[in-house]
Order: structure tokens, then sequence, then C-alpha cells
């Protein structure tokens, strides 16, 4: 190996290891049915990405083999450095996941339950975290409420604080926002923009609240069918497609205009 071949090959393993996730060719295969069907992206650091698309686009999967949860049929997966899921022992303590449509237990109180998956994560001084937590995202009037007897909205929000009880370097968001009135959603953004600034984390944010991701995200992957239909900044792939809305780009994706869209612009 040359001394050329050497910096070359160091180059890459830095890069890599500056990624909080890399997918090379990631392929899920359910029976017959391609659900990831050869992905490969890499999300730098400290960044906030979109992650777009119909419902049976892959994104489920793609963020389920990113957690460590489902097993790739093929390709190559790393998350904060660590090949997922053989090494997720190392990784699953630094990240974290939200979604409106995963429930905590309901016959616990939201105190109960912070302080069931704060012990998991072994977070320090809990009761301060927690208490924190409920004061950040206005948890305090039913903290002591079993989770059952929320409602959509404060489920939403006490799912999020459950997302952010380790302070994770990774954190995977599937509709954050979702059942929230303008105020409060609003409100939510601003604490995760503030989140990620703080501490450095990194945000891969599912949704189909284009408006939402448009205000927080640096940078966009739309996914079809298993596949990558674009990935860009917000303004390069309006201007790509020649839109003002990302509203109208997700129609253009879902509806099969994008292809012609993109190359009328190239």
């Amino acid at each position: 190996m040359t001394r050329n071949d050497k910096a070359y090959g160091a180059a890459v393993e830095d890069r890599a290891a500056s990624a909080a996730v890399e997918l090379d060719r990631v392929v899920k295969v359910y029976q017959q049915t391609h659900a990831v069907d050869g992905i490969s992206f890499s999300l730098p650091r400290g960044s906030i990405t979109g992650l777009l698309g119909g419902n049976g686009a892959g994104k489920t999967t793609t963020i389920a083999m990113i957690m460590g949860l489902v097993l790739p049929t093929s390709g190559r997966l790393k998350v904060l450095g660590h090949r997922m899921p053989q090494e997720s022992a190392s990784v699953l303590g630094r990240i974290n996941f939200q979604s409106p449509y995963v429930d905590m237990p309901m016959r616990l109180t939201v105190r109960q339950n912070l302080t069931v998956f704060g012990k998991l994560y072994a977070v320090k001084n809990l009761p301060d975290c927690i208490a924190t937590l409920a004061r950040d995202l206005d948890l305090t009037d039913f903290i002591d409420r079993t989770n059952g007897k929320l409602s959509a909205g404060q489920k939403t929000r006490a799912s999020l604080a459950k997302a952010l009880i380790n302070q994770p370097e990774l954190l995977l968001l599937d509709e954050p926002t979702a059942s929230l009135d303008p105020d409060t959603a609003d409100w939510v953004r601003a604490h995760l923009e503030h989140y990620r600034k703080q501490h450095g984390a990194t945000i891969l944010l599912a949704s189909h609240n284009m408006l939402e991701v448009e205000r927080l995200c640096d940078r966009i992957i739309i996914m079809k069918r298993g596949h990558i239909e674009d990935d860009d900044t917000p303004n390069a792939i309006l201007t790509r497609y020649n839109r003002t809305a990302l509203e109208d780009v997700f129609l253009d994706v879902a509806r099969g205009r994008g292809n012609g869209a993109r190359k009328a612009a190239r």
C-alpha cells in the first residue's frame, strides 16, 4: 500500500467517524417486498435531516434499522461510529426515539414512566432531569397523571420528554408535533432547535408536516418505494422542482411527477 493509499484510507475513516449515521447500499426485504432497496446516505453530527415519503416509502424500516431493531438484508450501516446491529450495545444508550404512535405504559404516571426510562438509561440526577424536562416541555400540570388519562397532545409532549431523558447524541423523531395545537407545536420545534444547538445532537425527523420540515431541517431525503428520490437542502430541492412549497414537491414525487421535474430542471 502506498503512502497515498494510506492517506486516502485514513481520510475515509475520518469521514466515517465524523458521521452520526452512515448507510451504504442498505437493503431490507420482507418476503418478496423490498421495503428498502439499496439506499446510501450519511448524516453529519449536529445536523437536522428530514426523511420524507408517503406511506410505504421505507421511512419506518430505515429508522428501525438505524435503531438496530431490524436487521438489514444486505448493506452496511453505522451509527455513531459503530456497526448496527452488531455493536448496538455501544450505541443504544446514546440514541433515543420518539413517536406519538408508540404509547408509554398507560397505568403509570408521566413521572413514573420517565423514572423507569431514566433508570434504563442510567441517567444521573434523575429527579432533577425530570423536573427540567417537565418545565421545558410544560408537563408540570399532568406529570402525576397516568398516561392513559392524557390527551393526545399531552402524550406527545410526554413521549418527547422520554426521548430526551438521556440527552441523546442521536434523536430519531416520527411526527414529533402530531396532535399538538399550533402554539404548542411551535414551542416544541423551538425546544428541538435549542436542544440540537446546546448538545450538538443529530436529529433525523420523519414528518408529513412540510412547514415543520422547512423550518427545522438543513437537509431533506425524499423516499419512494424503498428508493431515495432526492437528497438536498430544502432550497435546492424547491429550486430543482420549480416549487415554492415542499408540500408541492411531496405531491410531485408521490404522484410520479418528480422525475420529469428534475430532468427539466437539469
